[in-house]
């Protein structure tokens, strides 16, 4: 498979890393300096493009894939607010894109577990909840992707909770986010259930980059020859 990798960090390096381990080719690979090359043909012959950039190059980089009919796997966040016009002009074009907030499979199960106990938690009131991620000091966005996927999933479950936010107010309607950044530490999210009598915690705690890219590369794999608005559950079955 041709990949073509938008975005050349630390994550946009150990993709290329396990893209070429898995057999495939590297075709293009387009940064802050050669923006130029979207439209040449190394960038057009990729099957499929994974774009890990910033948030404030993301759309115009999902728009120069569509415009040369290359699938997107991205992996950006911090653009969020732009996801119902991205997909708008996916389906009216009839383009290809796969979106997850996080590409770890582990933490994709994490999502599906913490789905399930708060269908269970919305009957038990007693307990209080709130969401803790800790990251590197270089992420850009705060919340994380991964963590308002999580706080996205809570309020559909959880009556008593209406909205996320960063900082206390003492509205017991408000989910709490505690947003860390420390160190280089690859991603830690936890959420927990705390009552007078107990508490119950889950946590996902990545050991490093390379669980995140592996699923990027699967994800790319699963998108090439596909269409339309793909992620996460997609690839491994899970239902919501």
């Amino acid at each position: 498979m041709k990949i073509a990798l938008t975005g050349y960090g630390k994550m946009g390096k150990a993709i290329e890393q396990i893209a070429l381990e898995r057999g495939h080719e590297i075709v293009s690979i387009i940064d802050v300096d050669n923006r130029d090359d979207f439209h040449s043909e190394a960038f057009r012959s990729a099957d499929v493009a994974i774009e890990f950039s910033t948030p404030a190059a993301a759309f115009d980089n999902f728009m120069a894939c569509f415009a040369a009919n290359v699938p997107v796997v991205a992996g950006t966040t911090g653009w969020l607010e732009r996801m119902d016009e991205v997909r708008a002009i996916c389906e009216k074009d009839g383009q290809t894109f796969f979106y997850a907030s996080n590409y770890s499979i582990g933490v994709n199960l994490f999502f599906a577990l913490n789905r399930c106990l708060a269908r269970l938690m919305n009957g038990f009131p007693a307990y209080g909840v709130r969401l803790s991620e800790t990251h590197h000091i270089h992420k850009l966005d705060a919340p994380s992707g991964t963590a308002l996927t999580l706080a996205g999933d809570l309020l559909a479950q959880l009556d008593r909770k209406k909205r996320w936010t960063l900082c206390e107010t003492g509205d017991p309607a408000d989910l709490v986010i505690d947003a860390i950044r420390e160190g280089e530490v690859p991603g830690i999210h936890e959420v927990t259930y705390d009552s007078d009598v107990d508490y119950i915690r889950i946590s996902h705690s990545a050991k490093s980059r390379a669980g995140f890219a592996l699923g990027a590369v699967l994800a790319a794999e699963f998108t090439a020859g596909r269409k339309g608005w793909l992620g996460m559950d997609d690839l491994l079955h899970l239902g919501k």
